[in-house]
């Protein structure tokens, strides 16, 4: 076990991690960051010796994004997306592997040379054999978010938490970026997210986690062993759940 694991305890047992694409792009904001992918898989590392069951969704946003101001179908411009989401897949397994943890790719649209399809059962049996599940494609339909995916996902592997690393530090009443006087969540609830048309999630997503009582904790990915911070339940971000403050 690596020395930055020794000593902490991991509050979960099986997490679902959604990472944006732009994330993963950095400052370059296209592409892929090594250096960014790095620093996540060193986390991904230390949650995993902890023995922590991950699942990934990761975005694809750092490749395409909605139509990119096209006249583009949607159903078309969303498929472009879910391909580049597994370009995004594929590069973060290569990544983990490298560090001699086995992990598999998953997709909701059918590419057998590429990765495995997606099948609840394998995903299952992966945890069990000390695997990394990354999910791919998003549901496989047009018109829905990789959030919508990565609460779908959870929602059926029965995560005990939706943890989305952003490129903001939590959830803010209005946008920090144009208002500096926007006051930050610690703590909030999935009706006062949809009620209130807060931008930290997508609705369906925020809905279908609500439903099946899965918390999400939205925070930066940014921060310091933000993801590990995470897992051991520390003060970090904003809770998404049912319970009032």
């Amino acid at each position: 076990m690596s020395d930055a694991a020794i000593g902490k305890t991991p509050k979960y047992k099986r997490i679902l991690l959604k990472l944006s694409g732009e994330a993963l792009a950095g400052e370059q904001r296209f592409g892929l960051n090594e250096a960014v992918i790095a620093q996540v898989v060193d986390q991904l590392v230390k949650v995993h010796e902890m023995g922590v069951e991950i699942a990934l969704v990761i975005g694809g946003g750092n490749f395409w994004r909605g139509r990119q101001g096209t006249n583009m179908d949607r159903t078309t411009a969303d498929h472009m997306g879910m391909l580049a989401t597994v370009m995004n897949s594929l590069a973060m397994m290569d990544a983990i592997e490298q560090r001699g943890i086995p992990t598999r790719v998953q997709t909701a649209l059918n590419m057998v040379s590429v990765a495995e399809p997606y099948i609840l059962r394998k995903a299952l049996r992966h945890f069990e054999k000390g695997r990394i599940v990354i999910m791919a494609c998003g549901t496989g339909n047009p018109y829905c978010s990789t959030d919508t995916a990565a609460a779908q996902r959870a929602c059926e592997i029965d995560a005990d938490v939706l943890l989305m690393a952003k490129n903001v530090d939590g959830i803010y009443d209005s946008d920090p970026r144009v208002n500096p006087s926007a006051k930050k969540y610690d703590r909030i609830t999935f009706f006062d997210v949809v009620s209130g048309g807060l931008k930290a999630m997508d609705a369906t997503a925020a809905t279908m986690c609500m439903e099946n009582d899965i918390p999400v904790l939205a925070f930066a990915l940014g921060e310091p062993d933000s993801i590990l911070r995470a897992v051991c339940g520390e003060q970090i971000g904003t809770l998404i759940s049912n319970q009032p403050k």
